[in-house]
């Protein structure tokens, strides 16, 4: 197969690295043939803290994804996380060039290019500039402004950014890890690719990912990306909140939460009960109420979706969730997540699995693969893009179209 047949997406989490390699087949599919995860032991809240450490991990998933796959990785999409990203929207105004007034690509150029001719401080860098809608002559709500008339074309943009330091530490370890970086792509992009339906983006939308050390909140609407924001708790601290709470110790009380954890009381057998190490040599396992354990974890659940109701209420888009809340991130998986966000959100919340490709879909068809996945679908739509740009019997849109009937 051509080198251009394979598509690699990485997550660097806090808690896990994934590697997946994805196969686009001769009829134009996506298929997963190989899947590498190890332990993020060097990332603190999506921060590289230990080059060395992560190094050994990004190789470790990477070696076991290319033994599944019988390929090697030298390139991939590179997923990117962190209480560092910060985001906001922008816009920009041009008047449109040419004697006829016809919108060019040169002119939706200048006009993004615009939309960033802004104070960016010298230690953040620009990751995105993502179009939400065109605007001209005060038409609003143009996907595409090529090829109309206009004397006034604007944008709307929104721009994620993030500090200089922290992504070129995950440059540097990704290189040492002798990878080729495809791009780097915003975890909330990937994620809404792989788990978001076009309906729901273009009537409203959340998406809560929760992973292991921050909680990453994306909203959608009319098809695009209005609002991004991270918050800096995720399932480690529901593991350090058992931990505490039953005097275990942290490898334990990580087990004890992806076996037993439930969050919503409600939901449990009041006379079942789990089995819970001790910490120190020689002491006993305990037996204690599972209960208990819903006890401890419910409140963080909620302090996590109080944060995000409040982050959404104040940018004032809580009206526009229209399709609701969909929860990803490996921590939902725990029981009871939706029904204890239903109840805070007062909407419907639904739990987001990665969808959209084929293969090895029942080893990634769970929300803590849906950044991974998304991953691979990012890059097939860049993959799409290139091989689009290339075609000289077709107008672009035109082939873009017959794609998306084949897909």
């Amino acid at each position: 197969m051509p080198k251009n047949s394979y598509i690699v997406g990485l997550d660097i989490g806090t808690k896990k690295i994934a590697a997946i390699i994805a196969e686009i087949t001769e009829d134009k599919k996506i298929e997963i043939i190989g899947i590498g995860t190890a332990d993020s032991k060097g990332l603190r809240k999506g921060v590289v803290v230990n080059l060395d450490s992560t190094v050994n991990s990004i190789k470790k998933a990477q070696e076991e994804a290319e033994l599944m796959a019988g390929v090697e990785i030298d390139s991939a999409f590179i997923g990117l996380s962190g209480a560092h990203i910060k985001s906001f929207n922008s816009r920009g105004v041009i008047a449109v060039s040419g004697r006829n007034r016809e919108i060019s690509r040169e002119d939706v150029k200048r006009v993004i290019d615009q939309s960033k001719a802004l104070s960016i401080p010298p230690d953040r860098e620009i990751i995105h500039i993502i179009p939400q809608e065109f605007v001209v002559d005060e038409q609003d709500g143009i996907k595409d402004p090529l090829g109309m008339s206009g004397i006034k074309l604007e944008v709307n943009v929104h721009i994620v950014t993030s500090a200089t330091t922290s992504i070129q530490n995950l440059r540097t370890c990704i290189g040492r890890a002798d990878i080729e970086i495809e791009q780097i792509v915003l975890n909330q992009i990937a994620t809404s690719t792989s788990t978001l339906t076009h309906d729901e983006m273009e009537l409203g939308v959340g998406i809560v990912d929760i992973g292991g050390g921050t909680t990453e909140v994306a909203i959608f609407e009319r098809g695009s990306l209005w609002y991004t924001s991270i918050i800096p708790i995720g399932g480690d601290n529901f593991t350090n909140d058992i931990a505490v709470g039953l005097r275990t110790p942290i490898p334990e009380a990580e087990r004890i939460k992806k076996k037993f954890g439930c969050v919503s009381s409600p939901l449990l057998d009041e006379q079942e009960t789990i089995e819970v190490p001790a910490v120190g040599r020689g002491k006993k396992p305990r037996v204690l109420s599972r209960q208990l354990l819903a006890d401890i974890i419910q409140p963080r659940a909620e302090e996590i979706f109080r944060l995000v109701d409040s982050d959404i209420k104040r940018i004032g888009y809580e009206k526009s969730l229209n399709s609701g809340i969909v929860l990803t991130g490996g921590t939902a998986l725990l029981e009871g997540l939706e029904e204890v966000a239903e109840e805070i959100f007062d909407l419907p919340v639904r739990r987001g699995d990665p969808t959209g490709i084929g293969g090895l879909v029942d080893r990634v068809n769970t929300p803590d693969y849906a950044t991974s996945v998304g991953l691979i679908l990012y890059g097939y739509g860049q993959w799409q893009e290139k091989g689009l740009s290339k075609d000289r019997k077709k107008g672009l849109w035109a082939k873009f179209k017959d794609w998306l009937k084949e897909a």
